[in-house]
């Protein structure tokens, strides 16, 4: 008979987290029944999650700054590899200054807590937790995305951003009786997207089978979520929501402190060695920070989980360009926030856009369309151009009511016949700018509506980011259109350097789904899908049989 052995199912190792202090009031530690608790008061929890909201959507982590300022370093990495990182260190300076959020999509807010045993609080957690997110999304240049159904099929915007996603649970560690410790992060769409999750069977797991299943699923993910990655790998788990979840939670690196070796216990665990070859693998897709190269992640957490004998859930999920995630703590001491870097210009290196690259076309917006596309068709795919004049503006929403117009037997909009189409949707505008930050929305959502608005006149040239199905790349070999990969990430600084005029100009009751009009100058991008059929990605994209010798066992 087995003798009782507990372990946690995702046992973390020491805290090491730099922390600021936010504020020493609103906490108490009190005695009763010859016991102390600690008692927060409701402003403390609903300040650090306002802290917290501004912090995440404007500054970023040292390690991640450091990663980007490798890039520029590495003599392996691709001109197109160090110009995206240099965009992105660039964008992280703008951030800085607290007015340009790094990311336009600002997203969806995940809240997980873990409450001492000795922790008192006379309110609703959750609530106090909504409002500082409510106090932030009122108070800054942030983007409302959150959408409440009414219906089945009719939805509005909460103009809130709210609800979040909390989830608070008890902690029983003894020594974490008097203290709250609290995990705050931004989800865009375009990197929640990517988190898959596959039921697969005993039969992948042996090296070789394993080496090959990643290779398929990991050239999938694309480039529509702003790499660099951070990436996150689980295989096993107690169910398939955990493996996602645990996914998520890895790939902020919430989970760096696992032990690195399992047990009969069954506990999770990260494998460093599967760790290594994944990140080697993405280095050989070729894919790149977005427009070829070797830096398609950053870095790999791989963790092993438990599993039932009949199921084997690997769950693959990715913390993107807009890494936004920061861990906090309530102890008697005060309110603590971690410390992210407040001057990211310490990583910029002094270097110049034409020492990255100095073979950029530069194409003129005001031209007539079909000028536009005849000196598109002069230059490969993978060029990097530098677009200036005006572009429209239209994603999911407006695409859906083009799309209706059309079946209405109404005629495609001149904005689409004469103008690029950028997919995209502003943040607020600050006072005394032109445009909130801005960036491309992932390119794939609009796919379906291509062929039918090329053929209607409309959409000839597409600027977005990310991959597009080969649908795509057939209509515009059969149309002759164009579709331009731009940067995913750095939407603070296109707001700031690129976007000199922004307006409505059809369908404003969508709100930031509206249609605009908008000037630019030096907006870069890259030629993706060209007029006659190629696709840069079309080649980074196909997997590769993989045979991996069976080496001795581990220790």
């Amino acid at each position: 008979m087995a003798n009782f052995d507990y372990t946690d199912l995702l046992p973390l190792g020491p805290d090491t987290t730099p922390y600021r202090l936010i504020t020493d009031q609103g906490v108490e530690v009190i005695e009763a029944g010859g016991r102390q608790f600690l008692s927060v008061a409701p402003e403390a929890i609903t300040a650090l999650t306002r802290a917290a909201m501004r912090d995440i959507q404007h500054l970023l982590r040292p390690g991640h700054l450091g990663q980007l300022r490798a890039i520029l370093n590495d003599p392996e990495a691709s001109p197109n590899d160090r110009f995206v990182a240099l965009d992105l260190l660039k964008n992280a300076n703008i951030a800085a200054g607290g007015v340009l959020p790094m990311c336009q999509d600002t997203g969806t807010i995940i809240v997980s807590g873990k409450r001492g045993k000795h922790v008192l609080t006379d309110f609703d957690d959750n609530e106090k937790i909504s409002e500082g997110i409510f106090d932030a999304f009122q108070q800054l240049n942030l983007r409302y995305s959150q959408l409440a159904p009414l219906g089945m099929w009719d939805e509005r915007n909460t103009a809130t951003n709210l609800p979040a996603q909390i989830e608070i649970a008890a902690d029983p560690r003894p020594d974490h009786a008097l203290e709250y410790h609290l995990f705050f992060m931004a989800k865009g769409g375009g990197s929640a997207n990517k988190s898959l999750l596959f039921q697969e069977t005993k039969a992948v797991l042996n090296p070789t089978a394993f080496r090959n299943f990643m290779d398929e699923k990991l050239r999938s993910l694309g480039t529509a979520a702003c790499p660099p990655y951070h990436l996150a790998i689980v295989v096993g788990g107690t169910s398939a929501e955990f493996a996602l979840k645990t996914a998520k939670y890895a790939s902020a690196r919430y989970y760096d402190s696992l032990p690195v070796h399992g047990s009969p216990t069954g506990h999770g665990f990260r494998d460093l060695d599967m760790e290594a070859e994944i990140l080697q693998m993405t280095r050989d897709f070729g894919i790149g920070a977005q427009f070829g190269g070797k830096y398609f992640c950053h870095d790999v957490r791989v963790i092993r989980l438990p599993r039932h004998g009949a199921s084997v859930p690997i769950a693959i999920a990715v913390s993107c360009s807009a890494d936004r995630q920061a861990l906090a703590k309530i102890t008697p001491e005060g309110v603590f926030l971690e410390q992210f870097e407040t001057e990211p210009a310490l990583y910029l290196p002094e270097v110049t856009d034409e020492h990255l690259d100095s073979d950029v076309v530069t194409i003129d917006l005001n031209q007539p369309m079909d000028v536009i596309r005849a000196e598109l068709s002069k230059y490969p795919v993978k060029t990097r151009v530098s677009l200036n004049g005006p572009l429209v503006v239209a994603r999911d929403i407006a695409h859906a009511r083009i799309q209706e117009m059309l079946e209405n037997g109404q005629p495609m909009p001149d904005y689409l016949r004469d103008h690029a189409v950028y997919y995209a949707g502003p943040a607020k505008t600050p006072e005394g700018f032109a445009s909130g930050s801005f960036g491309p929305t992932t390119a794939g959502r609009m796919d379906s509506y291509v062929d039918s608005f090329q053929k209607a006149g409309g959409s000839f040239v597409m600027l977005a980011k990310g991959n597009r199905s080969a649908a795509v790349t057939n209509a515009c070999r059969d149309n002759g259109g164009f579709y331009l990969g731009s940067i995913g990430g750095p939407a603070a600084r296109l707001a700031q350097d690129c976007i000199t005029k922004v307006e409505v100009i059809d369908f404003p009751e969508l709100g930031m789904e509206a249609v605009w009009r908008i000037e630019v100058r030096d907006f870069p991008a890259f030629i993706v899908v060209d007029d006659k059929g190629n696709d840069f990605f079309a080649e980074t994209l196909r997997p590769i049989a993989v045979s991996i010798p069976v080496g001795p066992p581990r220790d």
